[in-house]
């Protein structure tokens, strides 16, 4: 989904700058045809749908449950309204854009027609209308099929929240009456539509052929088949898609219709005409992103590839995914200078691996879609355009796609307001953009500093590889990192990573280690003296008897917040010696001590930024004080802060 609004994207750009092998796949469970006429004046659809539903559990299902998610929209009482007051990410839902979705007629494998019941297996608000169940007249026998027939009618709303109007262009996302996914044991998992959740679905085959004017352009899940004009000034276009689980469509009379390859894959911009110079942007980004993905997760199974560019007044559609067909988003003045188009491009191709082919339950996991692509979005964009600066370099300064990633989660002011564990909806007020997706990309990219980078990506070719087509949960994930990490690191860490998730995933607890001091003292080993805070008091008298200045160094650590991670700690001394000392990082304090002719003149905690998850790495260094006078001292000390705060803000790790 959308990452975070573009003004707010461009405000935290802005603030930074200034300070395989394959399993078979799980497919065909929920297969879809659909009819549907767009309306272009009234903004409805009409449709008539044919759900091919299999029951692949050994349960006896009494029931069906279908999402009609579009009800969201069709008054102030709907869940959805209600948790978010009619605003998302920036947007306003506008006061007369209400959209619906009724269904006008079911029958089960060609029965009467049957009654629908409205039901909230998440909250007791029974004025939502988004999850119906309709009761079975017999039972669907375990591995057997039945045939689902329905009408139904949709008010499109003005664009928001991903789907809707504006003037002539139309986005149809979350549009048709689907069903959930039924667990085995467990019955229906059929959320509601809430504010801060998305979508999970079973897998199938969808045939759709989608009718409007003849002057609109259409893009949609899956490949074109074919486009029939029609006599009464309409055109109608085919569309397939196999092994997807959902299908969303766009129709436009103003887009540029462009197309270019890469290798086997052809990639589709719809494109409005006022950015016709950013197209190469949009191919560029993509290319890269498929390039990418197929050498360090796996291939992009599909043939195509559409990317839709929302009209201006539309950017409640802008950046969202659906399979092989996402949506990015653009203004006219962002040059190259900004790389937001390149990064909503990445970010929903991204998609296609985390929410498209290893489809994990956004609503109760969204760390796994949002997160997972957070990640590999920062990835990209760092190899693609550059470590540091991929994402802006306005006016000299340089922020990289991965710092705002950072930003999202340490900028936050409880960053311990909640885990990353928790079921979509459930976030407090404001948290779930800065936890779901920012504090999940630090933690992956921790973990992928902490392994390697080898081992990062022996973890997410085997997760794709092992789960893609099915619908993974932590523990899945969690057990593909134990399996492969410690091997690769030698149990340097562990036998398992276990108390890394426990942690970081499923607890709330920060990071935050400090380099508190460096003390130098001198050492008299003639006199048996040793010089403390500008008086001397004995010491047991040394063996060494070389005229040559000794002194004694203590370098002490803190470790301010909860969550324990090994680190390392570097100390620097005067002529030019290096000593690396290793941490478990489990007690409060740790001291190290060292008697030599040559003083402590700087130390570093996790000096090769591996934890990019510490909340203030601006306390990670310090320098040791010397003797001049308070006025250089104070000024050696200010200019220290200030380098310390550059180094931060900019997050160069």
């Amino acid at each position: 989904m959308k990452r975070i609004g573009w003004c707010t994207q461009l405000a935290l750009v802005m603030a930074l700058a200034a300070a395989t092998a394959s399993a078979a796949p799980e497919t065909g469970i929920a297969n879809y045809a659909i009819d549907v006429t767009l309306d272009a004046g009234k903004k409805t659809l009409h449709g008539k749908e044919t759900l091919n539903w299999t029951n692949t559990s050994n349960d006896l299902v009494r029931e069906l449950q279908l999402h009609l998610y579009l009800n969201a929209f069709k008054n102030t009482r709907s869940t959805f309204i209600r948790e978010s007051g009619g605003r998302l990410r920036g947007d306003v839902m506008a006061k007369d854009g209400w959209g619906w979705i009724d269904v006008d007629s079911l029958t089960v494998n060609s029965g009467k027609n049957l009654p629908v019941a409205f039901i909230h297996p998440d909250d007791a608000n029974t004025d939502d209308r988004t999850v119906v169940q309709i009761d079975l007249p017999s039972p669907v026998q375990p591995h057997q099929s039945i045939v689902v027939q329905l009408s139904f009618t949709v008010q499109l709303p003005k664009v928001f929240a991903r789907s809707g109007y504006h003037g002539d262009f139309f986005l149809a996302g979350q549009w048709f009456p689907k069903a959930g996914v039924y667990e085995e044991g467990k019955g229906w998992n059929c959320h509601q539509y809430h504010a801060n959740s998305e979508f999970f679905a079973d897998f199938g085959t969808y045939t759709v052929r989608i009718t409007t004017p003849q002057r609109f352009i259409v893009g949609g899940t899956g490949a074109l088949q074919k486009e029939t004009k029609n006599s009464d000034g309409t055109k109608t276009v085919s569309y397939h898609a196999e092994n997807v689980h959902d299908f969303a469509w766009t129709a436009c009379p103003d887009y540029l219709d462009l197309n270019e390859r890469w290798k086997n894959i052809s990639i589709r911009l719809l494109l409005q005409p006022q950015h016709r110079d950013q197209a190469e942007r949009h191919f560029q980004a993509a290319k890269a992103a498929l390039e990418y993905c197929d050498t360090h997760i796996g291939p992009y199974p599909y043939a195509t590839l559409t990317i839709v560019d929302p009209a201006y007044g539309a950017s409640g559609a802008e950046g969202m995914e659906y399979p092989t067909f996402i949506t990015a988003g653009t203004m006219q003045f962002f040059g190259t200078w900004l790389r937001m188009p390149e990064a909503g491009t990445v970010h929903e191709f991204g998609h296609q691996y985390f929410y498209g082919m290893l489809a994990t339950n956004e609503f109760e996991h969204p760390w796994m879609d949002e997160g997972m692509t957070q990640y590999l979005e920062s990835r990209i964009m760092d190899e693609t355009y550059g470590a540091g600066s991929s994402l802006a370099s306005p006016f000299g300064f340089a922020v990289g796609d991965a710092e705002l990633s950072r930003a999202m989660y340490v900028l936050m002011r409880n960053p311990k307001i909640a885990p990353l564990s928790m079921m979509a909806w459930k976030f407090p007020p404001g948290s779930y953009s800065s936890l779901a997706y920012g504090k999940t990309a630090v933690v992956l990219t921790t973990l992928e500093r902490l392994i390697g980078r080898a081992a990062m990506d022996s973890v997410l070719r085997t997760y794709y590889g092992r789960w893609r087509f099915k619908h993974p949960a932590p523990a899945d994930f969690i057990a593909i990192v134990n399996e492969i990490a410690p091997h690769m690191t030698k149990s340097k860490y562990g036998t398992t990573f276990n108390w890394f998730f426990d942690q970081t995933l499923f607890g709330t607890d920060v990071c935050d280690y400090e380099l508190t001091s460096i003390a130098v003292n001198k050492i008299e080993s003639m006199a048996g003296l040793v010089e403390k805070n500008g008086s001397k008091v004995p010491i047991e008298k040394s063996n060494d008897t070389s005229s040559t200045p000794r002194y004694e160094s203590v370098v002490c650590v803190s470790r301010l917040g909860d969550v324990q991670i090994p680190v390392s700690i570097l100390i620097r001394f005067d002529n030019g010696e290096e000593v690396r000392e290793e941490w478990d990082g489990r007690s409060r304090t740790v001291e190290f001590r060292y008697e030599r002719a040559a003083r402590a003149i700087w130390a570093g905690v996790d000096p090769e930024a591996k934890l990019i998850i510490d909340i203030n790495r601006i306390n990670n260094t310090r320098t040791a004080e010397t003797a001049q006078g308070a006025i250089w001292k104070y000024a050696v000390k200010m200019l220290f802060w200030v380098q310390q705060l550059l180094h931060w803000s900019l997050l160069v790790a």
